[in-house]
């Protein structure tokens, strides 16, 4: 009994979880900062994980919704550098805020986009697949588009970035598919916990985020969140909502919605910091934190209303 109580306990009780732990990172980073140089090992677990409750015919499918996903690559460079031209331009940001705000626009979708399609039981291999297109698109979009609108010259090393996309999510998710494939029965009983590893690990992160960044969360850029709270969420509202448009399947509006809402974030701190100075980065900053709360919010919802 208890070995199927705790992961449904965990599950219900994620968003409580992050919030105590978020709390404790913002009142003492330390207890959570030494969770950085793990972020990228975290991400992979997570990805073994979702390998194990997939097969391989799911990824087949997706050769069947290609138009999907050159939807959601259509979607992810519009939306997002559209939408902080235009939130800039109603709130009246600060130079480096706005420029920080189109930097991260830019960006493509984040290996943390999969974990949320995970939680929401929205389509995992349609999310791993963005993923691997937008950042593959990356190095001639991004810097594209940031030349359109602020007229400066930024450069994405192509290898690095397929190669940390690589190692993350797809080398970790084809060892759990093969893994499943081969010993499909005597994993069952273990499977059940993985979304509570998810949870907790996305909770790990989020709180150590928080760490990072408390500084800057204390100084109450309340503008700056603001600014960066209606990005995401617009960006979410308008991937689920042109999706439907377009008449995609709900599972895989989700998806859509948590790509095109969901950046790369530290790519766009990165580029912020290097072509344009430290106070651009802000946005960025604010987003990698919040993107995760949001998302983990919205899979609860989605969650809940799939029961």
């Amino acid at each position: 009994m208890i070995f199927e109580a705790v992961p449904r306990l965990i599950e219900k009780n994620f968003i409580p979880i992050a919030v105590a732990l978020c709390a404790v990172a913002l009142a003492y980073p330390p207890s959570f900062t030494w969770v950085k140089p793990h972020i990228p090992l975290g991400l992979g677990v997570i990805m073994f994980g979702m390998g194990l409750t997939l097969e391989f015919g799911d990824f087949a499918q997706i050769l069947r919704k290609w138009p999907v996903v050159g939807l959601g690559m259509v979607l992810q460079y519009a939306i997002m550098p559209g939408l902080a031209v235009a939130i800039s331009s109603v709130l009246g940001l600060p130079a480096d805020i706005a420029i920080g705000m189109i930097v991260v626009g830019a960006c493509p979708g984040g290996t943390a986009s999969n974990v949320i399609a995970y939680l929401a039981k929205a389509n995992v291999p349609l999310s791993v697949t963005m993923t691997l297109a937008s950042t593959c698109l990356a190095p001639v979009l991004t810097p594209a588009i940031i030349y359109f609108l602020l007229e400066r010259q930024v450069e994405i090393e192509f290898l690095s970035m397929v190669k940390s996309v690589f190692w993350i999510v797809v080398f970790p998710l084809i060892d759990g598919l093969i893994l499943r494939r081969l010993l499909r029965r005597r994993l069952e009983p273990f499977l059940r916990w993985f979304p509570s590893l998810s949870i907790i690990v996305i909770a790990l992160l989020i709180a150590c985020i928080i760490g990072l960044n408390q500084a800057t969360l204390l100084g109450l850029p309340f503008l700056a969140l603001l600014a960066v709270i209606l990005h995401n969420g617009f960006g979410l509202a308008l991937g689920y909502g042109l999706a439907r448009l377009a008449r995609c399947q709900r599972r895989d509006a989700r998806t859509l919605a948590i790509e095109v809402g969901m950046q790369n974030s530290g790519l766009g701190v990165a580029l912020a910091v290097k072509h344009f100075g430290a106070a651009s980065a802000l946005p960025g900053a604010l987003f990698s934190l919040w993107h995760n709360l949001s998302g983990v919010a919205l899979a609860k919802r989605w969650r809940s209303l799939d029961k």
